[in-house]
């Protein structure tokens, strides 16, 4: 298992990101949560195999059809346990 942090820059909230996000995280078998930043970013941080996570990431590359994504920054971070995915509002 391992843990990312993942930072979403562009048009990325008010247009479903953190939902699509956590579908697609659930989908995978991650968990984790998602959340939206202040500086407009959206900020991930997700646990589940190498294989779901990069899948993942790729998603993040696109986003939602309404959203239009600038750059992706990926950190590798410790797992910490988490049960879910959930978005934080």
């Amino acid at each position: 298992m391992k843990h990312l942090q993942i930072r979403i820059r562009g048009k990325v909230q008010g247009v479903c990101f953190r939902a699509g996000t956590e579908r697609k995280a659930k989908e995978l078998g991650l968990v984790g949560f998602v959340l939206n930043e202040e500086d407009g970013s959206v900020y991930v941080e997700a646990e589940g195999s190498p294989d779901a996570l990069q899948a993942l990431i790729k998603w993040c590359q696109s986003g939602p059809l309404l959203a239009s994504v600038e750059g992706v920054e990926v950190h590798e971070g410790e797992v910490k346990g988490y049960e879910k995915f959930v978005q934080i509002r």
